[in-house]
């Protein structure tokens, strides 16, 4: 299959695609039926798209990515091998030196140096900070590229991109190098770090979330689905007991949990919102101590 619009539509169902063996199934595919070229790549854009499955949850799904990138990238190795060897012969008077051949939008395969632990860094990269003239602001870049580039599998000059508009804008919106500013840095650094958290390294590098949306985000909205599912569990955790403190609970029989499908329970009805909002109301099953609420 060399077809670039038949890619194209199969990139795109990979991208759709819900459950692990529709991925699979397209996997599959792409390994076993896709003619690929550094031209192919860049238009059709499926390197980055296998590139992201290389970290996906499922053990099946991550593995069959990572062998279609590594096929992938020795293809076009090899592409730019032989036409390297067709223009040696060839003199080319007063040209200009080639610009470093990209693989396109295929994610690079970090070498074996830098990959023990996905570290990835600037300095494993080859990749030079020292882009503002100021030392500090220069150093806030370099941290930001390495937390971008934990386990990425995306082009340095892109994470580059991405952790220089960062900085660019913590810079401005703290006019200035200011204690603000270094703290900001700081917090930025360590949600990126987070191993649990690689969504959120993706939704940076992609640019599903814009540097300057991810410059004024709290830690909060930084989390991770789990965390905030469970930050969300412990407050409401929290919320039960604050409002069960020396407050007297009725027992009813009116409501039914949704657990055991038993009818003994307490309840207990508090004002959470505005006055002009209805009250919420706390049930506890007796039986099986299960809690839930409703307005």
């Amino acid at each position: 299959m060399s077809d670039i619009a038949e890619l194209k539509r199969l990139v795109k169902s990979l991208q759709q695609a819900s459950s692990e063996k529709e991925i699979i199934d397209i996997l599959q595919v792409l390994k076993k039926e896709a003619k690929i070229s550094e031209a192919v790549l860049r238009e059709s854009k499926a390197g980055l798209a296998v590139g992201k499955l290389r970290s996906h949850s499922a053990k099946d799904v991550s593995e069959i990515a990572k062998e279609i990138v590594r096929m992938w990238k020795t293809a076009v190795d090899k592409e730019k091998q032989a036409a390297g060897t067709q223009s040696k012969g060839a003199v080319k008077p007063s040209a200009p030196p080639p610009r470093k051949a990209s693989t396109a939008s295929l994610p690079p395969t970090p070498t074996s140096s830098s990959n023990n632990n996905g570290a990835r860094t600037a300095k494993s990269d080859g990749v030079s900070t020292a882009i503002t003239g100021d030392r500090t602001r220069d150093k806030c870049v370099e941290m930001l590229y390495d937390a971008l580039a934990l386990e990425s599998g995306f082009p340095s000059d892109l994470i580059l991109q991405r952790a220089r508009a960062v900085e660019d804008t913590v810079y401005k919106d703290c006019k200035g190098t200011t204690a603000t500013y270094k703290s900001k840095i700081r917090t930025l650094f360590v949600n990126l770090k987070d191993k649990n958290n690689p969504g959120l390294r993706r939704s940076v590098t992609a640019g599903d979330i814009s540097a300057q949306t991810f410059a004024r985000m709290t830690s909060q909205e930084m989390a991770s689905e789990e965390r905030k599912a469970a930050d969300a569990k412990i407050e409401e955790d929290n919320l039960f007991l604050s409002l069960g403190a020396g407050e007297q609970q009725a027992e009813t029989d009116a409501f039914q949990c949704g657990r055991c499908k038993q009818r003994k329970c307490r309840y207990r009805q508090a004002q959470t919102r505005s006055a002009d909002e209805p009250m919420t109301t706390f049930v506890t099953c007796t039986n099986c101590n299960h809690r839930w609420k409703f307005s």
